[in-house]
């Protein structure tokens, strides 16, 4: 089946793989270690909560999913749950850092 968005362009198939991939954008987008269109310069700070609620939601899945995926999606998950939630905490730590520094 081939899915087509309102603006003719194809869409993905609807997949678990696609599915994490979306989560850890979402994460990633909120961390601000991926932007479209927007200068170094012009980064807005990161968004702790929406990135904690994107892996959040990851975490769940893993809990929910158990035993119930091939060795290939339980690797994309706990790999990247694992790198989402060092890349968290690197990104706090910064933050933090940056506060201190500008006090």
């Amino acid at each position: 089946m081939s899915f087509m968005s309102d603006q003719g362009f194809p869409l993905p198939p609807p997949t678990f793989e696609f599915l994490i991939f979306s989560l850890r954008t979402q994460a990633e987008m909120s961390l601000r270690l991926i932007s479209f269109g927007q200068e170094e310069g012009e980064k807005e700070p990161p968004d702790f909560n929406a990135a904690r609620h994107a892996i959040d939601l990851m975490s769940m899945l893993a809990e929910k999913t158990k035993g119930n995926l091939t060795l290939e999606e339980q690797r994309l998950l706990e790999n990247s749950l694992t790198e989402l939630r060092f890349r968290f905490v690197q990104v706090n730590d910064s933050a933090s850092k940056s506060a201190a520094n500008e006090s």
